[in-house]
C-alpha cells in the first residue's frame, strides 16, 4: 500500500480504547448497521477507522481476511473521498475497494454491507470519473442493484437509503427526468423518500443531512437553496463522534464558506 495522507485533525477524542468502542458502537454504526464484532482483531481495526488511521484500518482488515471487508472498504472509501488529493490514486483506492467488495459478496452473499460497500465505492468511483461516463460503463445498474439488495437484507440501513437517494438525484441531474426514468428508473419522489428515511433513521448523522442537501440541489437548484443551506448548517453544527463524522462536518462548513 502506498503511503496515505494522515487524518488532518486532532483524533484524541476519537481514540476509543477498551470498552469505549462497544459503548459508542450503536451510535457510530447507526448508519451502516454493522453488527458488533466479537473478534478482537476486528475491534482493533474499527478503532483505527474511528480515530482516522485509515491506512492501518485497511491493513488490519485485510489481514483478518473476508471478515474484515467492511472496515477495509469503509476506510478506503472515506479516505479516498476526503483525504486523497491525487486523482489517479483516488481512483485506485475505489477500484481496490470494489474488488474487495465483490469478493465479499461471493463469500458472504447475505451480508448487507458486502453489497453496500460495493455500491458506496462504485458511486464514489463514478463521481471521480464523471457520472455520465460511469453510466455509459453500466455502473448505474450495479449501484442500484447493490443498494436494493442491501435494503432487502437490512431495511434500516440509513446510509444505503442516502446513497439510493443520491442515485436517483444524480441521474436526473445528468440526463433529465424523462430519460432518467425510462432508462435508469430514476425518480424524484423516490429520491426524496430515501433521503427522508435516512434522516428519520439517523437524525444526528452529518452525512445524512449533507447528502440530502446535495440531492435537493441536484434536483431543484437554487429554487430550494434555503432548505439546502439549512441542511448544511445543521450538519456543520453537529458534534462528530469519530474521524469520519469530523470530515463530514468539515465538508459542511466548507460548503457554507
Amino acid at each position: 500500500m502506498a503511503t496515505w495522507n494522515e487524518f488532518p485533525h486532532d483524533s484524541a477524542a476519537f481514540d476509543l480504547k477498551g470498552a469505549a468502542l462497544k459503548k459508542n458502537w450503536k451510535h457510530l454504526h447507526a448508519g451502516d448497521c454493522e453488527p458488533w464484532p466479537e473478534d478482537e482483531a476486528l475491534q482493533e481495526a474499527w478503532r483505527c477507522f474511528h480515530r482516522g488511521d485509515f491506512a492501518e484500518a485497511v491493513a488490519r482488515g485485510d489481514a483478518i481476511g473476508i471478515a474484515g471487508h467492511a472496515v477495509a472498504n469503509k476506510a478506503t472509501g472515506i479516505y479516498a473521498t476526503y483525504l486523497e488529493d491525487k486523482e489517479g490514486r483516488q481512483i485506485d483506492c475505489f477500484k481496490a475497494a470494489i474488488s474487495r467488495a465483490e469478493a465479499a459478496i461471493k463469500a458472504l452473499p447475505d451480508d448487507p454491507n458486502a453489497h453496500y460497500f460495493l455500491a458506496f465505492n462504485l458511486g464514489r468511483y463514478s463521481q471521480s470519473i464523471s457520472v455520465v461516463k460511469a453510466l455509459k460503463q453500466g455502473v448505474g445498474g450495479k449501484i442500484h442493484n447493490s443498494l436494493s439488495r442491501t435494503l432487502e437484507l437490512q431495511p434500516r440501513h440509513a446510509e444505503a437509503h442516502t446513497a439510493l437517494g443520491m442515485y436517483h438525484a444524480e441521474i436526473i441531474d445528468k440526463v433529465g427526468k424523462l430519460i432518467g426514468s425510462m432508462t435508469y428508473g430514476a425518480s424524484e419522489s423516490e429520491a426524496i423518500e430515501h433521503f427522508e428515511t435516512a434522516l428519520e433513521l439517523t437524525p444526528h448523522s452529518p452525512i445524512a443531512h449533507i447528502e440530502y442537501a446535495n440531492g435537493l440541489y441536484l434536483l431543484y437548484g437554487d429554487s430550494r437553496l434555503d432548505e439546502v443551506t439549512d441542511l448544511y448548517v445543521k450538519a456543520s453544527e453537529m458534534k462528530p463522534g469519530d474521524a469520519m463524522e469530523k470530515l463530514d462536518v468539515e465538508s459542511a462548513l466548507a460548503e457554507l464558506e
